[in-house]
């Protein structure tokens, strides 16, 4: 009971109700008999996961949407249960160049561990990648198959196994998918990184790299990542090889966002490099920010950041959406996204006024 409580008091209070409608506040009033009852069905095997309610929210530039699964409060507890009972587990296992969703490691650490190991391995080039569609085509065989590598418990694997079954409602109609998991839910996050940390994270660092001539690293955030190569002849053959990789886990890459981008330091000698990157092309977008190689203060070069474009103009919009739509939100809790965004928002156009307009930071 006790861990179920802890699971109860880390889920947020303010998250959306489910198809079911109640708030966390509701389901809090009778917390006892509520969480006896949870457990008493999980247990058993009687637990049926409910479908989730599905809301899209903006993508990227806004062209596209991202849907998102809510689930129930109910679901969302046990959810949490569960990945509590996980993370342990897996942070074990878990790659250092891993940071999205886990416990002490944040968007920032990221960011600090693509600066520093693009500074000291003399990286002069970046395969930007995007993972087309991750959620919706996650294969659902293949997760369970790389789950009982780990977890023998046989109640934990069955609601595993019904979440990823579990229906999605959305615009009255409910529907059942073969593959995928809507973003949104509780333990969507641990099972995107148990997945990607066997596809990617744990073949590059045991297949991958000890086959390359020069130095190399991979920074993942979720299901966002870059690699750096010192060789172009490494880059090369791992943007060869990487769709098949993907591909053998039904996931595929964006074909038109995947790019391998010439990233080299300009103080090297390499004039033709240095007008690249002045003329941007030798910069890709991590994180929402914008990395390239500028001049420090001593007149060398090093790697800096700036506020990405498309993230600032999301944020705007996401500001305008928000002024729009918040008297439309009986309690606020739908809006959740929009004003996660609007608050980043704002907090952009601070560092981009105090910085005299340029967004950079050193």
């Amino acid at each position: 009971m006790d861990w179920m409580k802890e699971a109860y008091r880390r889920t947020r209070r303010e998250s959306a109700p489910g198809v079911d409608g109640q708030t966390m506040e509701e389901y809090g009033k009778e917390l006892e008999s509520n969480l006896q009852e949870l457990i008493g069905l999980a247990k058993s095997g009687r637990y049926h996961a409910p479908p989730v309610r599905r809301v899209h929210i903006p993508k990227g530039d806004g062209k596209e949407t991202r849907p998102i699964g809510i689930p129930t409060c109910q679901d969302k507890v046990l959810q949490r249960a569960i990945t509590m009972l996980l993370e342990p587990i897996y942070e074990q296992d878990f790659m250092e160049s891993s940071f999205g969703f886990r416990p002490g490691r944040s968007a920032h650490d990221a960011l600090e561990y693509l600066w520093k190991q693009c500074m000291d391995n003399q990286v002069r080039w970046i395969l930007d990648v995007d993972i087309r569609s991750y959620f919706d085509t996650l294969d659902h065989a293949k997760l369970r198959e790389i789950v009982s590598q780990r977890v023998q418990d046989g109640v934990v694997r069955k609601l595993i196994d019904k979440w990823l079954k579990a229906g999605v409602m959305e615009a009255g109609e409910l529907s059942y998918r073969e593959q995928g998991r809507p973003q949104g839910g509780v333990i969507s996050p641990i099972l995107s990184n148990i997945y990607l940390h066997e596809v990617l994270d744990k073949w590059f660092a045991h297949e991958v790299k000890v086959r390359l001539k020069g130095r190399a690293f991979l920074v993942r955030y979720a299901d966002d990542f870059v690699m750096g190569f010192e060789c172009e002849e490494d880059a090369q053959r791992v943007y060869a090889v990487l769709p098949k990789r993907f591909g053998k886990y039904g996931l595929n890459l964006h074909p038109t966002k995947t790019r391998l981008i010439p990233f080299a330091r300009p103080c090297m000698g390499q004039e033709e490099g240095k007008r690249t990157a002045e003329k941007g092309k030798g910069t890709f977008d991590f994180l929402g920010f914008t990395h390239y190689w500028g001049r420090t203060r001593k007149g060398g070069y090093a790697v800096k950041r700036k506020t990405a474009s498309k993230r600032m103009s999301r944020s705007l919009k996401a500001i305008n959406q928000w002024n729009a739509e918040s008297s439309a939100c009986g309690d606020g809790g739908t809006m959740g996204q929009v004003e996660a965004e609007a608050a980043r928002a704002f907090c952009l156009l601070r560092d981009y006024r105090e910085r005299g307009g340029t967004g950079a930071f050193s």
